[in-house]
């Protein structure tokens, strides 16, 4: 009987026929099924991705609404390192959204090579109506003094804490699929290590929220906030990514300060903005000042707040209220600080 590297091999140059029945085991290459490991606590396959037969999960993480960044062209890691910021991720080369997102590392079975993991989940995706954006191999995925495999690996497959993983080769595959609900994008990275490979999934399915986990405040808790503390952090304030555009759903929180302003004609604002340690330091004050801006802006132009009762700053990742080690405390530290003056 054939195991999946005899099956899904790519060979030498055959017909229409022998490339459905190839396209065919490729796609049973990567079912959902059994693994020859066992997979950790938790772990399973996305369903619109699946697994390499034979393949364990070693590694998974799911998570409801979270930022995140795609590498969409050669990335240049040498630049980081230079500036002391390996995980900035505000330049052109990374694509950024929000939604659902889920990150799996499978350890693949011995005997298959990076390139017949990646050819199966290429035709996989493809039968099932995914678009590749973007694709590279090794130095081909890195730009600038230096190209090593396995550096890729460092900035995507970022939880592994093993360097080695893609040392001897990198893969990399960007796709993306239309759906009703939103596009879902997603991310295949599979390395080899001698005899090891690994393959790593992200997968990012846009679309909203499913509603405010943290909590609405309403005018009656900002006054009763500034009142006792005189400064009150609110959460329903929501920008495009990393932009300084305000969303639709920002009005209802806006209307709110609007509400606390005109029930008190002496009082006066500063508005901060907050980040979390997503990006450069610089960045992320920029990024800040610039959506305080807007929530000043806004004040003033649609509810008629005189300008000189608001002022506007950044704090950036300076000041978190929680870790920056878990999506819900970078949540938390995404945010918009009213301050009394």
């Amino acid at each position: 009987m054939m195991g999946p590297s005899e099956r899904c091999r790519p060979g030498r140059a055959i017909g229409t026929a022998g490339l459905l029945r190839l396209f065919l085991a490729c796609v049973l290459c990567l079912a959902s099924g059994a693994s020859l490991a066992e997979d950790v606590a938790g772990g399973k396959d996305h369903p619109l991705f699946g697994r390499y037969q034979g393949s364990g999960i070693v590694y998974y993480k799911a998570v409801d609404y979270e930022e995140y960044a795609l590498l969409q062209a050669p990335h240049d890691y040498g630049a980081l390192l230079e500036r002391n910021d390996l995980r900035d991720r505000s330049g052109s080369e990374w694509w950024k959204a929000q939604g659902r997102l889920t990150r799996i590392r499978y350890e693949v079975p011995v005997g298959a090579s990076s390139l017949e993991v990646m050819r199966n989940y290429e035709a996989a995706l493809r039968g099932k109506g995914f678009e590749v954006l973007f694709a590279c191999a090794d130095g081909a995925c890195l730009t600038g003094s230096l190209k090593d495999p396995y550096l890729l690996g460092q900035q995507i497959d970022t939880d592994n804490g093993v360097s080695t993983l893609y040392f001897d080769h990198a893969r990399y595959m960007l796709v993306k699929l239309d759906a009703p609900q939103g596009a879902v994008y997603g991310s295949v990275l599979v390395g080899e290590d001698k005899e090891n490979v690994t393959a790593f999934l992200a997968v990012l399915e846009t679309g909203p929220m499913a509603g405010d986990e943290i909590g609405f405040i309403d005018v009656d808790a900002m006054r009763q906030a500034i009142g006792t503390a005189g400064t009150v952090d609110v959460y329903g304030i929501q920008f495009d990514f990393d932009k300084d555009t305000l969303r639709a759903e920002s009005k209802s929180t806006l209307d709110e300060i609007a509400k606390l302003l005109a029930g008190n004609a002496q009082l006066r604002l500063e508005i901060v903005g907050h980040t979390d340690n997503q990006g450069s330091h610089e960045y992320n004050m920029d990024l800040s000042r610039r959506r305080a801006a807007s929530v000043v802006a806004a004040l003033v132009q649609d509810y008629a707040i005189a300008p000189d009762r608001l002022t506007s700053s950044g704090a950036g990742l300076t000041a978190p209220v929680a870790s920056n080690d878990t999506e819900d405390g970078r949540a938390r530290n995404r945010r918009v600080e009213l301050v009394a003056r």
